[in-house]
């Protein structure tokens, strides 16, 4: 555990509840966070992370446009659904990105866990797009690859970056709740 390491839990922990608190101030706070992983991940050889981090900046960037555009009158973000087409075609890339990115990092680096850092990392892009479009199934999502991210980073002895992503579990399932109930409170078309 590093000082770098405890400043990247506190704000990523302080992005992920402005997030499922639906607050523009969660962009430049998870954008910071990722700044911050960016260099813990290079330090522990999780490449894919690092680069998960990279991308996730220009997520970031594409999130607060589409959010700053999708808010109403009163300046709250409008939640929408995620078109079943749309989650299976999500996925599906998901899993191409995931065997693609798990290939490269095996065969040209010397990456320490190759395939699972390319799956999570391919399938929380697919996350933060579903967060940038404001689809509340996000949520559900980030559920189930911050359950394995709990795993991995154990794994790798950062336990207070575990120890984040198994309070991130708890953020998702408040944020799915919230966007849900926003989500009904709505009648707008996807």
């Amino acid at each position: 555990m590093s000082v770098l390491e405890i400043i990247a839990v506190v704000v990523s922990f302080l992005g992920i509840w402005l997030t499922a608190k639906r607050r523009m101030l969660c962009w430049p706070v998870n954008l910071l966070a990722c700044a911050l992983y960016f260099r813990i991940f290079l330090d522990v050889r999780l490449y894919a992370d690092m680069l998960l981090q990279a991308l996730f900046g220009i997520a970031i960037l594409y999130g607060w446009i589409l959010w700053a555009r999708g808010r109403e009158d009163a300046g709250e973000v409008v939640v929408l659904p995620l078109p079943p087409m749309r989650a299976v075609a999500s996925l599906a890339t998901g899993a191409v990105g995931a065997i693609a990115i798990g290939w490269l990092m095996h065969r040209f680096t010397d990456a320490a866990l190759p395939w699972m850092d390319a799956a999570l990392s391919s399938f929380s892009l697919v996350a933060q797009y579903w967060t940038a479009r404001r689809h509340a199934a996000s949520w559900l999502l980030w559920i189930v690859v911050d359950i394995v991210y709990v795993g991995m980073f154990a794994y790798k002895d950062l336990w207070l970056t575990a120890g984040l992503y198994a309070a991130m579990i708890l953020l998702a399932v408040l944020g799915y709740k919230r966007w849900r109930v926003a989500r009904h409170g709505h009648s707008h078309p996807a």
